[in-house]
């Protein structure tokens, strides 16, 4: 049984069920036991999908770009009007 929940920063996470801690990649140490549990799932499979699907709906689209669609980024294009302009 695998334990889904979510950090303070905002990253969802999953844990093995009778885990007491797991860290997060923001650096924080979190008690599990403390958490609010959003979801149980069987398997590790089954977790690592479900929190996908999770940090899909918070933060939008997790795949991969190619050059050229970073390229229409505006950000880049902010970029390139500064390098012009030099």
């Amino acid at each position: 049984m695998y334990l889904i929940f979510r950090c303070d920063c905002g990253r969802v996470l999953y844990a093995k069920k009778g885990v007491a801690t797991r860290k997060c990649t923001c650096g924080k140490t979190i008690k599990v036991k403390s958490r609010r549990i959003l979801q149980k799932v069987e398997t590790a499979e089954d977790a690592s999908y479900a929190v996908q699907k999770m940090q899909e709906e918070i933060y939008g689209s997790t795949s991969f770009r190619t050059a050229d669609e970073v390229k229409n980024n505006k950000f880049f294009k902010q970029i390139d009007r500064k390098i012009k302009k030099l």
